[in-house]
């Protein structure tokens, strides 16, 4: 209140406050507000016990609570209420998409969804007249993701969009509207069978949980999609087209503007780096080592690479934001979203739009978008980033032919078939710098005051970004909550990826996506993670394993790289691999799952909301 931090207190006294802020400027009689805060019959004392919690409001939030005959009405403005914004920016959101908007409808539904703190009530008795309350805000929670869902859909966000949406099916698995989109979104990355194979997963879902078939509108999807509808394929919004205000003149060494490819299209001049992190920490030796590379003279192609996690799109952004004025012709960012089935083609038409190629000119074959990029770049000051790439083959038609542009790839692997490139590979964080980022993202003070569970807090995160981000987020939503209060639950393995797993930061949603692209790529490696993460104490013996997964010893040993190259597995020495701690919980949930259907050939069993 007033820019104060508040603590209201017990949990009763929590409830008192809820009540009257759910009817905000309203007088709440003791009555009514008794059975939001009693669940059965309230005591005899229940008045004195509203009027002692009333009075212990009132010293913390002045005259803001105020005493009515037989009631307390608390006084708010509207802003100053996170219910009233979320249905405000949720409102103005829903406008916007309506209006072919989405590019508005996602910066301001996103706004909305950030006064969410976790479920509502949370923490509050229950059993109690609000509850119905409560479940109808969690109701508008999930419809205003879904809508954001939409927006981003409608924005061409659905590579970006597709981790988020697992996320949401796997707490939501009734929510026709979320398959499709995922369905779309997959479908519109070019992965058409994973899209039909969702639409069998939520036909199945709906038939096991409420004996129902999907509705009219997925039904109607699944058949759009199986006669490849073209009104299923991505259109971007008609809207103006951002350009330089004034004609970029050509560098001295390009084409003349009768050789260029485009004609009389003018020049696009794209802004699409992603906002820059404010609590960046650490990483400032490997950020430098990206910055020098992209500074130099000659044609600079940069790999940034790590474990999962890591924080290697973090890096890349700032380095990217730090260089963005010696790139004045422009900075495209694509998310690949780690989908190894985005073809080079794909990802030169996506590039080509950025530039203002429309998408009707562009070419169908993957050599003429390429000549067509090169034509278009050469001794352009223009800045590529690709994130979320799996394949150097992804990349390879953007590596700079010449002088001018420059390429920031951020991916889990090397790329090592990518030639003439620097490669700058992030560790996992240090004790020091770890400790750092939670600090400022929990409060300093917190931390010094359990040093030896701060200790342990960094230590169960091994040095990962993400699930350091997370853990500190928690804790800062949760003041009260002290740091041993956390370890107590990321200690049980059981759930400490429940726990890593923070609106739509997850680390079991990182580690899917990532374990995804590997078994897209190598079927032996995925099934040698299974058979690592079913023993993840045991040595492992390569011929042995090779006999297990069948295969030879030599095809074993390149699984094993493939692994060791995608940071899923360690190589201590030779002979001896073991699994990352966060990586090691995850293939333990893989191995321990329910099974899935088998695939026809291998008889692998695949989890589709993992894959």
């Amino acid at each position: 209140m007033d820019d104060h931090v508040v603590t209201p207190g017990a949990a009763k006294r929590r409830a008192v406050l809820a009540g009257l802020a759910m009817e905000a400027n309203q007088s709440v009689s003791l009555p009514r507000l008794a059975g939001m805060v009693w669940a059965d019959i309230p005591p005899a004392s229940a008045v004195a016990n509203l009027r002692s919690h009333a009075a212990g409001l009132r010293r913390e939030l002045g005259d803001r609570v105020v005493a009515r005959p037989n009631a307390y009405q608390l006084r708010l403005s509207p802003h100053e209420l996170d219910v009233t914004e979320f249905h405000r920016l949720a409102e103005e959101g829903r406008a916007l998409l309506a209006t072919a908007d989405p590019a508005g409808a996602v910066t301001t539904l996103t706004a909305a969804l950030a006064h969410w703190r976790g479920a509502s009530g949370d923490g509050l008795p229950r059993g109690t007249v609000l509850d119905s309350r409560w479940a109808s805000l969690d109701e508008q929670r999930l419809q205003v993701f879904e809508e954001l869902a939409e927006a981003r859909l409608a924005a061409g966000e659905h590579g970006q969009l597709l981790p988020q949406l697992r996320v949401h099916l796997a707490a939501h698995p009734l929510r026709e509207r979320a398959w499709g989109q995922l369905m779309l979104a997959l479908y519109r990355c070019g992965d058409v069978p994973a899209a039909l194979t969702v639409y069998r997963d939520a036909r199945a879902i709906l038939d096991e949980e409420l004996g129902i078939e999907p509705g009219a509108e997925l039904a109607n999807l699944h058949r759009a999609m199986l006669e490849r509808a073209s009104e299923l394929a991505y259109t971007p919004p008609a809207v103006p087209v951002t350009t330089a205000s004034v004609p970029v003149a050509p560098p001295d060494d390009a084409p003349t503007p009768a050789a260029r490819p485009i004609g009389s299209v003018g020049w696009t001049v794209p802004r699409e780096l992603p906002a820059d992190l404010v609590t960046f920490v650490g990483r400032a030796r490997e950020t430098a080592d990206v910055v020098a590379a992209l500074s130099g003279t000659a044609p600079a192609t940069v790999v940034i690479t790590g474990p999962f996690g890591s924080g290697k799109t973090a890096v890349a952004v700032r380095a990217a934001h730090t260089v963005a004025n010696a790139f004045p012709d422009g900075q495209v960012f694509v998310d690949l979203g780690h989908q190894s089935s985005v073809t080079p083609g794909e990802v030169l038409a996506r590039v080509l739009r950025a530039l203002g190629v429309a998408p009707a000119d562009v070419p169908e074959n993957t050599d003429e978008r390429a000549g067509w990029f090169r034509s278009l770049v050469a001794g352009r000051r223009l800045l590529l980033v690709v994130d979320g790439v799996t394949r150097a083959a992804q990349v390879r038609p953007l590596l700079p032919a010449g002088h001018g542009p420059a390429l920031l790839v951020v991916g889990q692997t090397r790329l090592s078939s990518l030639d003439g490139v620097r490669r700058v590979t992030l560790r996992p964080l240090g004790a020091a710098e770890a400790r750092d980022l939670l600090g400022t993202l929990a409060g300093p003070e917190r931390l010094v005051a359990d040093a030896a569970a701060t200790a342990e807090l960094v230590r169960l995160c091994t040095g990962s970004v993400l699930a350091l981000r997370i853990a500190g987020m928690r804790l800062a939503a949760r003041p009260g909550r002290s740091v041993q209060a956390l370890i107590g639950q990321l200690a049980d393995g059981r759930e400490q990826l429940d726990l890593l797993d923070y609106e739509d930061l997850s680390v079991r949603a990182s580690l899917a996506a990532v374990v995804a692209a590997v078994r897209a790529e190598d079927e032996v490696a995925g099934q040698l993670l299974m058979l690592l993460g079913a023993a993840p104490d045991a040595p492992l013996q390569p011929d042995r394993a090779a006999r297990q997964l069948g295969v030879s010893a030599v095809r074993l040993r390149r699984a094993l790289d493939d692994l060791v190259d995608a940071h899923l597995v360690h190589r201590d020495e030779p002979g001896r691999y073991r699994l990352p701690g966060l990586v090691r919980e995850y293939a333990a949930e893989l191995t321990a799952a329910p099974p899935f259907a088998a695939h026809p050939l291998t008889g692998w069993r695949v989890d589709p909301l993992a894959a």
